[in-house]
């Protein structure tokens, strides 16, 4: 069910997000706008007399962590309630999910919320209007710009199209959303998620770090072979990553056979990574290394 925002004492309550459901291909018959999925933390931001907050997808209050969007919030509107995405963009302005949690602690200033739904505005409630007239509401409210508070577009037309457009981009997917639904808090099938990317664990076979360069995982498959598959960017937060390196020391072991990689340090079976990559045949691409255990 749809829900109307609570307000209790002039101040709205956090609405429970829709949530999409996943699917291998996006739909393509004809009633769906197709958004690109943003790969950063589903927001919440809540405006009204007491100010401004941001809410986790599991109505955690968020606001401290992300005060530079909280501060840049100027809407010409007296209360609101936006569903969006807290992200960090690339050199490419692509979203870039492994950034994320370092510059929330240590770069706040790149944090951007880009909003793609709105539920609530100056005392009416908008979860029950059709979609494309939320997000023309919404549209007004924020209108396209690059500031800290962004408008996600929607696309029309070939689903598949656009699908493939993106995964070229090397970005994670889309969102289709019927364009006459309404919003219902929980899972949904008016919102559909097609990735491109997945997530699968590997053998670590080793890392090669260069200065100036991202250190690098080498992965291999889990099946006993350890048949090299592809590198990753290792996303690791910093105590993590520094007990990955006191691990590879502690396990170093020889290059496996047929595989060179100059600068390389090897370590010896038993460190399994998770690693997130594009979909598709052959080795891994575009890949980052996300957690590391001992097997």
């Amino acid at each position: 069910m749809g829900k109307r925002a609570k307000v209790s004492g002039g101040r709205l309550e956090f609405i429970p997000p829709q949530i999409p459901t996943l699917v291998e291909q996006p739909p393509e018959d004809e009633g769906w706008v197709h958004e690109v999925k943003l790969d950063g933390y589903r927001t919440q931001i809540i405006i009204d007399q007491g100010g401004v907050r941001l809410y986790s997808k599991n109505g955690h209050d968020w606001t401290t962590k992300y005060w530079p969007i909280a501060l840049a919030v100027e809407l010409p509107c007296r209360a609101a309630i936006l569903d969006g995405e807290v992200i960090v963009t690339d050199e490419r302005g692509a979203a870039d999910f492994p950034a994320l949690e370092a510059a929330i602690w240590n770069e706040p200033s790149r944090l951007v919320f880009v909003a793609f739904d709105i539920l609530h505005l100056d005392g009416r409630n908008l979860a029950p209007l059709p979609l494309l007239q939320r997000k023309q509401a919404l549209w007004q409210l924020v209108e396209p710009g690059v500031g800290k508070i962004q408008y996600s577009e929607h696309f029309e037309g070939d689903a598949l199209a656009i699908f493939r457009a993106i995964e070229k981009m090397g970005l994670e997917g889309i969102i289709s959303k019927r364009a006459d639904s309404r919003y219902r808090s929980g899972p949904s099938t008016t919102w559909l998620k097609a990735k491109y990317f997945e997530e699968a664990d590997f053998d670590l076979l080793g890392v090669v770090r260069e200065p100036g360069t991202s250190p690098m995982a080498l992965m291999a498959t889990l099946d006993g072979e350890r048949r090299y598959v592809g590198s990753a960017v290792i996303a690791l937060n910093p105590s993590i990553r520094d007990r990955l390196w006191q691990r590879i020391e502690k396990m170093a072991g020889p290059p496996p056979k047929g595989v060179k990689k100059p600068g390389a340090q090897w370590v010896e079976p038993g460190l399994v990574g998770r690693v997130r990559y594009l979909k598709g045949e052959g080795p891994l691409r575009h890949a980052t290394l996300n957690d590391v255990r001992e097997d």
